[in-house]
């Protein structure tokens, strides 16, 4: 049982480590200096909550209209909360279109 739950943390990992090296792609040249590897994956985290949250996740429609701004503003309000560094929303929309991509290309 320890095995496959170890298994699943280590994929995870992978996961985002896959993730996180494609926003860094995405990302403009001066954001990809700004955001250490700890905010982009803390990002990540913050984008996928706000999914679960949100209900988007729930519904069976095969078009999920997604407000990148409403996304954006979600993880600029979770960081102020949690204590996290303030950050800009226009930034963090790249972070969530890059997420976004990902995800789909993935799914």
């Amino acid at each position: 049982m320890m095995a496959d739950i170890d298994d699943e943390f280590l994929r995870d990992q992978e996961e985002n480590r896959k993730e996180l090296l494609f926003i860094r792609q995405q990302l403009p040249s001066d954001l990809k200096e700004k955001y250490s590897d700890e905010q982009l994956l803390w990002m990540m985290d913050a984008i996928a909550d706000y999914f679960y949250d949100s209900g988007i996740l729930e519904t069976n429609s095969e078009e999920v209209e997604v407000d990148m701004e409403q996304v954006s503003d979600y993880v600029c309000r979770q960081a102020k909360e949690a204590g996290q560094p303030e950050l800009d929303a226009s930034e963090v929309q790249f972070v969530v279109e890059a997420d976004l991509e990902y995800q789909e290309e993935n799914a």
